[in-house]
């Protein structure tokens, strides 16, 4: 048996994972920092100490909110694609497929979310299609992979 390590598509997929990893990081600190910029905050106890002289608000402002979905966005789809993905590899996952796959998603999300904080459309869209696209192929291999190992 071959060592998780040593396989080109966990290789890729754990590349990807820290790629889409670092890109919800960066989402993160960026709304922390637009946050900031706006001087608002909607927790009592931060206007009074980490972002003292903050307006308290029940609503985000709009670049807050923007970056906050754009956030949400991400999280929502690459939470799947990382089970479906590790699930994938350790179906036993070759060949170029993989490689195709994980690097076509993780393209996909960050072009997503710079599109997505820029307010770009159509290429929003399309980034956000192309990686769903890319995670409905991905599981009909694993669902093919499974059936394959049942038969």
């Amino acid at each position: 048996m071959t060592s998780l390590a040593s396989s080109h598509a966990f290789l890729a997929y754990a590349v990807s994972m820290i790629v889409l990893s670092l890109n919800l990081l960066g989402l993160w600190a960026y709304s922390g920092a637009v946050r900031g910029k706006t001087k608002t905050t909607p927790n009592t106890e931060d206007a009074s100490t980490i972002l003292k002289g903050s307006k308290l608000v029940e609503t985000d402002p709009p670049e807050v909110a923007r970056v906050m979905r754009a956030h949400a966005n991400a999280m929502a789809n690459i939470l799947p694609f990382a089970l479906v993905g590790l699930v994938y590899v350790m179906a036993g996952a070759s060949g170029l497929a993989p490689l195709v796959l994980f690097g076509v998603f993780t393209l996909a999300r960050v072009s997503h979310s710079l599109t997505y904080l820029a307010g770009k459309q159509p290429w929003r869209s399309a980034s956000w299609g192309l990686g769903l696209l890319t995670t409905v192929v991905m599981v009909g291999f694993v669902v093919w992979s499974l059936v394959a190992a049942c038969a």
